[in-house]
């Protein structure tokens, strides 16, 4: 049977990569952007060339009544649910001491209630379907990002969000899990990358020594947790940030790492 598959955060980036990855392998999907509406129809015109039925929507995820909204749209057009894909998220650089209060609250609304109540509302179509359920959370959610406000915060907030409903949802079925892009190369992060000695600094920090792709770094791992062959896993962070994670101790002076 085609896989029904409602992604949100669809008009750029990753969610742009894993709705065409997607497409390809002609699943059925529930596309939902936010302001972005041209970029939007760019995803689903390009989806249509992969012979992929997309379904755009469109809806403000910091409003609580979105997420549910968005679910009963895709159960409508798409006559079920097998899989959601929480991708969307924002972030507003401060310092914790300078952030502002409705900043705050605005990432928590977007990076980790509209996760939760995504889920809530896709709840008795994934029981059904014994589907699974992913988020896109970050390496900021393993690790602190000084100078991002509340970002770690949500992002931490939301991988512990995935692990407790892996639980909640086990008895039903339905796998939760998340995967925690690195440094990767977006539409959004091209401008820092094009400037040569920050790309070539990165990519030495990097232990894997790049940059990482939408498409075949994260899309594929997106792909591969909502497909049956992920069919034991749940309640997991895919951590794909080629290693960078854990150099702390090879930076240490004196270590063997760092006498190489």
């Amino acid at each position: 049977m085609t896989m029904r598959v409602l992604v949100t955060g669809a008009s750029r980036g990753i969610g742009k990569a894993i709705c065409l990855r997607l497409a390809r392998q002609g699943v059925q999907l529930a596309a939902c952007g936010s302001a972005h509406a041209d970029e939007l129809e760019a995803v689903i015109t390009a989806a249509a060339q992969h012979g992929g039925r997309v379904v755009p929507l469109l809806g403000n995820l910091a409003d609580p009544t979105t997420p549910a909204s968005l679910v009963e749209q895709a159960l409508s057009a798409l006559g079920g649910l097998d899989a959601v894909v929480s991708n969307a998220g924002v972030s507003r650089p401060a310092t914790l001491a300078k952030l502002a209060i409705e900043d705050w609250d605005h990432l928590f609304a977007v990076n980790t209630r509209a996760p939760w109540l995504l889920a809530k509302a896709a709840y008795p179509a994934l029981r059904e379907s014994r589907g699974s359920f992913v988020s896109v959370a970050s390496m900021s959610g393993v690790q602190p990002y000084p100078g991002m406000g509340a970002y770690s915060p949500t992002k931490a907030a939301l991988l512990m969000l995935v692990r407790t409903l892996a639980q909640e949802w086990a008895d039903d079925g339905i796998r939760v899990n998340a995967v925690s892009p690195g440094l990767i190369h977006t539409s959004l992060t091209a401008k820092v990358y094009a400037d040569a000695p920050t790309k070539a600094a990165r990519e030495a920090l990097v232990p894997l020594h790049r940059i990482g792709d939408p498409d075949a770094d994260i899309a594929g791992i997106v792909s591969f947790l909502i497909a049956p062959e992920a069919g034991y896993i749940t309640g997991q962070n895919i951590l794909a940030d080629g290693g960078l994670m854990d150099i702390a101790h090879g930076l240490i002076p004196g270590r063997p790492a760092t006498q190489r």
